[in-house]
């Protein structure tokens, strides 16, 4: 079911016991020099909607949200954040309406790095201030965590060529949406230190934490390896991340 198309008598009438209410987190920023700064936005919106459609009995999908927490992205131009204590109020405001409107399960998706923190203790906030609420279950995911053995079977690129702009997301937006992609200014770019603690990329689980801004990582605004980047790898990269997203959603339906 897609809010967008509710009324609220419709919602007020909703068995909200064994529905997911589900609301994608995006972001508004550079994506190098080939992919538009609704990038991520865009993917994760195309992820959460095959989700609704494979299991429209079970999901309440809400509008993306295509603000996000991006200020390591200010030195590119055009690119829109909100700080963190704003966006970790943003979050814990948008999970208590859902509450509010008898939310139980709610399934925040993230398609965006920079929200992970802010989100993390923005769910802090909210079961403390829901904790009298015992069936409340609040959970958030980025795609590419749940979907780790996916995007491992798929990726041509080394450590360091799935990060931002990269293999993975050029081929997602090469399948879902090729006439905003400009493959001819693909370039490989991001952090060159030999040091293993410094690489960047979506399966590397850093054991040190440390703040960059983007520029100091990359001239144009890319890590990773967009030039391995096909429309039919982006198909087959949605398909295996949708899959493995709902096999999380049917677990967490029954919590």
């Amino acid at each position: 079911m897609l809010l967008d198309n509710l009324s609220w008598p419709e919602v007020k009438e909703l068995n909200f016991d064994g529905l997911v209410v589900l609301l994608p987190l995006g972001s508004f920023e550079q994506h190098g020099t080939h992919l538009p700064f609704s990038t991520d936005t865009q993917i994760v919106t195309a992820i959460a909607r095959e989700l609704e459609a494979a299991r429209p009995e079970r999901i309440l999908l809400l509008p993306g949200l295509w603000a996000g927490h991006s200020t390591h992205h200010l030195a590119f131009p055009g690119t829109l954040s909100v700080g963190q204590m704003d966006y970790i109020r943003l979050i814990v405001n948008l999970c208590r309406s859902m509450v509010h409107m008898g939310a139980r399960k709610i399934f925040l998706l993230n398609g965006h790095g920079g929200n992970d923190v802010p989100v993390r203790a923005a769910l802090r906030e909210v079961k403390t201030r829901f904790q009298k609420i015992s069936a409340l279950h609040v959970v958030y995911a980025a795609y590419w965590s749940l979907a780790a053995q996916t995007i491992r079977q798929i990726r041509e690129s080394e450590m360091g060529g799935v990060s931002h702009a990269c293999e993975m997301e050029t081929s997602l937006m090469l399948h879902l949406s090729p006439k905003q992609v400009r493959m001819e200014r693909a370039r490989r770019d991001g952090p060159q230190h030999p040091s293993p603690f410094r690489k960047a990329d979506m399966q590397l689980a850093k054991p040190v934490y440390y703040v960059s801004e983007f520029d100091e990582l990359s001239k144009t605004g890319t890590i990773g390896h967009p030039d391995l980047a096909t429309a039919e790898k982006g198909r087959r990269f949605l398909e295996g991340i949708v899959r493995e997203v709902t096999s999380f959603v049917d677990d967490f339906v029954t919590w």
